[in-house]
């Protein structure tokens, strides 16, 4: 490579050290880290209401989930209806201590960052129980079983007294260094950490695909037989991968126990499972900024349908326009998707990115 990486014109690699860099020019690392300062710096100039806010937050919520969806469908190849009932374990690992402690006490309210890590782990510890069936069934087969485990969870839910049935279990409101954080800057506050969150867990996918364990997932994808003449053991892989995706999803509920501040059944059913598969669809199976695009796409299409159902609604009075609309554009968005456009948006990116560093030669 060249030793100015401002004036570099191509990736020249000499050693494995140097391919494995997560920005190969200068140029590269001054564009994210402009970007990043934008994504943090903007609610303090622009600031925006709380409704608007929560839509942002849940979009991010719903990144952190679809990066682990992203692993073990995407990356690892691996069919996950149940992807939903994953976040459902991380946010009622937080729920469970609000019962048997108190939703106040000072492991949930101070040590807030550690139920989220543990929340994490215990979607984790689940994600390798259910990924043990992917030892011996694939495809369709394992699908099912994913699927179960989603009906099992909310059976579980539903007709446990401690669970509350399925009814709101509250959280309490989380300290800060500058004290307790009140209603008007709930969602600003939850805004910075779950963006951290996003940009943490994105380096660690990122890095983890340049090691050994990250292309076992992708050679496991493509051919497991192969990949196991190769030496590498398809098994173990299978059960990690859904692992990490138990963990991300974790995370990812436990973010959502804190931003709703409480738990209730109603946001971990099927529905949020496929919505969770469409976001990585149309973001793009297997790539990791396809992660970013399908949330955004998928939650900013359903705030539009019901912003065009209130304005249709002055027209139409006694029709719920939203019940029709909105399944109706979620599913013919996917079919689209999969009929012209199945790498997702993340191919658009690629396009573009691609052009702006021919142009403005044609090859």
């Amino acid at each position: 490579m060249s030793v100015n990486t401002w004036l570099a014109t191509g990736n020249f690699n000499t050693t494995y050290k140097q391919e494995q860099k997560t920005f190969f020019t200068s140029l590269d690392r001054s564009v994210f880290t402009f970007f990043l300062l934008i994504l943090f710096i903007w609610p303090l100039i622009f600031p925006l209401s709380n409704k608007y806010m929560l839509v942002i937050d849940n979009v991010l919520i719903a990144i952190v989930a679809v990066m682990g969806l992203n692993l073990v469908t995407g990356f690892a190849g691996l069919i996950s209806i149940g992807h939903a009932a994953f976040v459902g374990i991380g946010a009622y690992t937080v729920a469970s201590f609000c019962r048997t402690i108190g939703d106040t006490h000072v492991i949930i309210t101070h040590f807030w960052p550690v139920m989220i890590i543990l929340s994490g782990l215990v979607g984790a510890a689940f994600g390798g129980l259910i990924g043990l069936p992917a030892l011996r069934l694939k495809h369709l087969y394992l699908a099912i079983a994913t699927l179960s485990f989603q009906m099992i969870f909310q059976w579980v839910i539903n007709f446990m007294s401690f669970f509350n049935q399925g009814q709101t279990i509250s959280v309490g409101r989380v300290f800060w260094f500058t004290g307790k954080i009140g209603r008007k800057d709930h969602y600003l506050f939850w805004y910075f950490i779950i963006l951290t969150v996003v940009v943490l867990l994105g380096f660690g996918i990122r890095n983890l695909l340049k090691t050994r364990y990250g292309r076992c997932l992708v050679a496991v994808r493509d051919n497991d037989r192969a990949a196991d003449a190769m030496g590498m053991n398809p098994g173990l892989t299978k059960v990690y991968a859904f692992a990490l995706a138990g963990f991300f999803a974790g995370v990812a509920g436990a973010l959502h126990a804190y931003l709703y501040r409480g738990v209730g059944f109603e946001s971990f059913t099927l529905h949020e499972s496929i919505g969770y598969l469409a976001m990585a669809i149309v973001g793009g199976l297997g790539t990791l900024n396809g992660s970013f695009w399908g949330p955004v796409a998928i939650k900013y299409l359903d705030l539009g349908v019901e912003n065009l159902s209130e304005i249709l609604g002055h027209y139409t009075p006694g029709m719920n326009l939203a019940t029709a609309l909105k399944p109706f554009t979620f599913g013919l968005v996917i079919v689209l998707f999969l009929m012209f456009e199945p790498r997702g948006i993340a191919n658009w990116w690629r396009i573009i990115k691609s052009y702006t560093k021919l142009w403005p030669f044609r090859y």
